[in-house]
Order: structure tokens, then sequence, then C-alpha cells
């Protein structure tokens, strides 16, 4: 499982242990311009925790799916690449369907509402932390729903295709899809910077997409 040396850990919303892994320290050292002027830096320090916010909501939003089904919750990990919720037992298709769906939505969610929101702010520094909250769920959401694993967009293209294929087919269809998209994730994540000047901390593995088609195979 997941190795990330815990800085502490606390009790999150239904009881859920929350462990902020080290390497969350990774993200004041990326966001945050140390040597900028003292308005700059309080902007750079709102937007890191925005970020670190919604990826939290997000997860809770995972948990939330899983304990409304009666699936133990063992804890949440947020960590410099993002987070994960680790359930204490396997979650059934229909059951995973519910958990994965629900973290994607609860970033839609907030991307509605302060989209919807921030028009209607006269004051231009309450109107920005708005603005950044819609801008940033409305990445996170765009994000997670690419069909690639282990994004949640990817765990859900798999689950519909299992409604509708033989499991044998689903994972071809998933791996080839996923394949597909980590080939041109690399190309992609430079395209992306150049356009906007944001880096991207995430690069699909090519390699678990072709072991996918591999066990198909077997």
């Amino acid at each position: 499982m997941f190795r990330d040396n815990p800085l502490f850990e606390f009790r999150g919303p239904w009881g859920v242990p929350v462990q902020i892994g080290v390497t969350i320290l990774l993200l004041p050292l990326i966001f945050i311009d140390f040597g900028g002027t003292s308005r700059d830096l309080a902007f750079d320090v709102m937007f890191t925790a925005i970020l670190l916010g919604s990826i939290f909501l997000h997860e809770l939003g995972h948990a939330w799916g899983a304990l409304v089904q009666g699936v133990p919750v063992e804890r949440i990990v947020l960590y410099g690449g993002g987070g994960f919720c680790q359930q204490t037992r396997s979650a059934t298709r229909y059951e995973t369907e519910l958990i994965v769906a629900m973290g994607p939505l609860v970033n839609l969610a907030l991307w509605a509402l302060a989209g919807l929101t921030w028009p209607h702010i006269g004051d231009p520094e309450i109107r920005w932390v708005f603005q950044t909250v819609a801008w940033v769920n409305g990445f996170l959401f765009v994000m997670n729903m690419i069909p690639v694993h282990p994004l949640d967009g990817g765990k859900l293209f798999q689950l519909a295709l299992l409604r509708v294929l033989p499991s044998e087919a689903a994972i071809l269809v998933s791996g080839s899809v996923g394949l597909f998209v980590a080939i041109l994730w690399l190309p992609a994540m430079v395209s992306f910077y150049l356009a906007t000047g944001a880096a991207l901390f995430f690069i699909p593995s090519v390699r678990l997409h072709w072991e996918m088609l591999r066990q198909r195979r077997a």
C-alpha cells in the first residue's frame, strides 16, 4: 500500500482517521513564493489552503460514499500528490460505483456553488477566493474524470463498461483507452504547461494499462 510517513493524524467527520503525509510539505514549496510581497504571500497561502481543502473534501466524498453503504473507512490520507480514501474491506462493484463517483461530485458541487456566488460579491479579495475555489474544483473534477487509472475517471469508465460488457471485455477496453491516454499524457502535459504555466504532478502509468491488456490476453 502507499507509503508516506504521517506528520500527524486527526479525527475527521464521522470519526474517520485523517493522516497528513510528510510529502504535503512539498506543496508550500511549489505554490508559495516566499520571496514575494506580503500580499502575494497571502494569496499564495490562500491558494494552497483552497487546494488542500478541496482535495480533503474530495476524499470526504469518497468516505461518505463508503459509509452510507455500510463500508467501513480505515483512513483518509493527504499527501504531496493528492489523497486517497482507504476502506477496511473490499466493496462490491455496485458499492464502488457510488464510492468512486462521490469524490468528483463533491468537486463539481463546489465548482457550481462558488461559480454561481462569485459574480455577486463586490469585495475583490473575497471574490478572488470564490473564483479560486471554482477554478480549483473545476480543474479537479475535469482532471479526475479523465478515463485513465488510477484516477476516478478510469475507475468509473471501467465500472460503466462492466454494466454492459463481460469482465474481460471491460478490462480490455478500459486498459486500451487508458494506455492511449497515458501515451499522450506527457506531450499534453508539456502543452498545458506552455499554455498556462501550470504543471501537472501526475503521470499515469503506461505499464499499469499494458498489464491490464496482458492479463486480458493471458
